[in-house]
């Protein structure tokens, strides 16, 4: 799947882009009277703020997620370092807008209240408020100073590197090592993961009749290139490609070689881009047939600070 490049913005305006489509016709769900928006000639001004929104529908957009957002924003872009995405949980779910991040860590997202919308971008246009702060301040279901419990692992927001390759093209799910410090470790946790095939998978050739439905084992895309050595959650999505609807990208870090359970960073690509959940190895299969199925939210799988995690009795 390929999408059109975004509008250029002008520098005082942010593009608030609908991805959300019905027979060709752009879906807004209730956001635009949420965010208690004014119209004037040329789009939307939010309250008292002063923050200028385009208003950009197409249903070329249609379930553009926000690790796509960086690559089709124009080159001699001037505008703002975010844009706004109105999308399925806004339209059908009642969560408020996607803000995605267009400079320190493109692609990665938060949620914020609809009603704060304005208070939020006035801040980040002023530099009073970062795109760090929102992702260090989200709670599991992603929403910037929600009441959804914080996570037991947050996000983390520093950067080792700055340029990845594009990661591979797949409809199911990419295992990437980030760390190279423990070979031993690596090949263990493969073996724990069924073995890899001469394909370069794990679990591609499971046996009905032998899978426990309990821990439903992983079937995964290896990835072992050096060169995503440190990769952190909040890039990922910008280097999924968009042809293929990838269900989740598994990251083998120094957490998995060093603690028991060999946990693995898994990142969310699409409800809050760049968001991560860190859980046992033998949990993540199940983790990605759920999702595959729409049976269970990302957020159902972040650990909250204080609470034993619910997959630790099962």
């Amino acid at each position: 799947m390929s999408f059109p490049k975004l509008p250029q913005p002008a520098s005082s305006e942010v593009l608030l882009v609908c991805t959300c489509y019905e027979d060709g016709r752009a879906l807004w769900g209730g956001l635009l009277d949420e965010i208690g928006a004014r119209r004037d000639d040329d789009g939307l001004v939010l309250g008292d703020n002063g923050v200028r929104l385009r208003t950009v529908e197409d249903r070329a957009w249609d379930y553009l997620h926000g690790g796509n957002v960086p690559a089709l924003v124009p080159d001699s872009s001037s505008g703002p370092a975010v844009v706004v995405l109105v999308d399925i949980p806004v339209v059908y779910g009642g969560d408020g807008p996607l803000l995605v991040d267009l400079a320190a860590i493109p692609g990665r997202g938060v949620r914020v209240p609809s009603a704060r919308l304005g208070e939020i971008l006035a801040a980040l246009l002023d530099g009073s408020l970062t795109f760090d702060d929102l992702v260090r301040d989200m709670d599991r279901c992603g929403m910037y100073q929600g009441d959804g419990g914080q996570p037991a692992f947050p996000t983390p927001t520093p950067i080792r590197r700055s340029f990845f390759p594009a990661l591979p093209s797949t409809a199911a799910t990419l295992l990437v090592r980030t760390c190279f410090d423990d070979e031993s470790g690596w090949r263990a946790l493969l073996d724990d993961l069924g073995g890899m095939d001469a394909e370069g998978w794990v679990g591609a050739d499971l046996d009905p009749d032998e899978i426990d439905v309990e821990h439903y084992p992983l079937t995964a895309l290896v990835v072992g290139n050096p060169a995503f050595e440190g990769l952190q959650p909040g890039q990922v999505p910008a280097l999924v490609p968009p042809d293929e609807h990838t269900t989740l990208v598994a990251l083998a870090d120094a957490r998995t070689f060093a603690d028991p359970g060999r946990p693995l960073t898994v990142v969310d690509l699409y409800d809050t881009p760049g968001q991560s959940a860190v859980l046992p190895c033998r949990e993540v299969g199940s983790m990605a047939c759920n999702l595959d199925i729409a049976n269970m939210d990302f957020y159902e799988f972040i650990a909250e600070e204080g609470m034993q995690p619910w997959w630790e009795g099962s």
